[in-house]
């Protein structure tokens, strides 16, 4: 996971991501959850859970890339399906993916699992010289 970014973003950027990590998940979140009351069929109610389950990946901050990324789809398939409103689906979309491509900052799951790791080299003992 490492490799998908170039710097868990810390200080006032990575309060940033939070923000706009919490406002998209949220959004996808409660964008799920209609979809799930609406109950028409079995493909809306999968589309709905997904939009669930990847709203609070996109909160979390856990596997970033991908949820920004499934975002981003979610959205544009909700806006094809239902015809409502584009400013909302784009404003998503491209929430998802500025996310997606920037990462999730320090304060996220990821920074946490595959963040840089330090070793104190202070404590080693050191061999003798011969």
């Amino acid at each position: 996971m490492r490799r998908f970014f170039s710097n868990f973003a810390g200080g006032w950027p990575a309060f940033g991501l939070l923000l706009i990590r919490v406002a998209s998940g949220a959004a996808l979140i409660v964008n799920g959850r209609e979809r799930i009351y609406s109950g028409q069929n079995l493909g809306l109610l999968t589309l709905g859970a997904l939009t669930i389950a990847d709203g609070i990946l996109l909160t979390a901050g856990l596997w970033t890339p991908l949820a920004g990324l499934c975002a981003l789809a979610l959205s544009v398939t909700d806006f094809l399906i239902y015809h409502e409103g584009m400013g909302p689906a784009i404003l998503l979309a491209s929430m998802g993916a500025g996310v997606a491509l920037v990462g999730p900052g320090a304060f996220s799951v990821d920074a946490w699992l595959f963040g840089l790791k330090r070793i104190n080299i202070e404590n080693l003992e050191r061999p003798p010289r011969q």
